[in-house]
């Protein structure tokens, strides 16, 4: 029989698409309250030039994305509650009339890989409690990020797995030094 561990905390991301900086500092907030300090900050860019116009409806304009890494490690079984707490942070901060005027999708990195969670349902994603799935994004091998066919562009793109590879190096240095005091 095999022995059962506690998971391994890991980084937690949260991605970030918004049109408004007054709503954008607002939820930089909120996630600071819940999930600690924000020691990573990707470049800024247009999410609607680069990838798709699909949140500038709800958003009320061009969506700008960034992704967000957290200096505390988490439990990756907290996904679920995490998400469920960025939807009801996009909620807080919607127009009123179910428009969200911030997309956050939380993830985390460990050395492998990049899980998202999410509320939409499909058959590569893993149910985990309340309507909340999540699904391997991206897997590390041979020092590189690859995708698999669901994989959203912009986790694919340059400058967002270079933004990604940091998250992960600060990561396994934090994990290294953990170990270390273990011994």
């Amino acid at each position: 029989m095999g022995q059962i561990y506690d998971f391994e905390k890991e980084k937690l991301i949260v991605g970030v698409i918004y049109n408004d900086e007054e709503i954008y500092d607002r939820a930089l907030g909120m996630l600071r309250d819940a999930f600690g300090e924000i020691d990573g900050e990707s470049e800024r860019f247009s999410f609607s030039k680069e990838f798709s116009d699909y949140y500038d409806e709800e958003l009320g304009g061009e969506g700008q994305r960034v992704i967000l890494s957290f200096k505390d490690t988490v439990d990756p079984s907290r996904q679920a509650e995490i998400k469920k707490a960025t939807n009801e942070m996009e909620r807080i901060l919607s127009d009123g009339n179910g428009n969200r005027l911030i997309n956050l999708d939380p993830g985390f990195i460990n050395h492998g890989r990049l899980m998202l969670a999410t509320t939409k349902k499909a058959g590569f994603r893993i149910p985990l409690e309340d309507g909340i799935y999540t699904e391997l994004t991206l897997f590390w091998a041979k020092g590189a990020w690859h995708k698999l066919p669901w994989s959203y562009r912009d986790y694919q793109s340059e400058r967002v797995q270079k933004f990604i590879t940091e998250v992960r190096k600060s990561y396994l240095k934090e994990r290294k030094e953990f170990l270390k005091n273990e011994e």
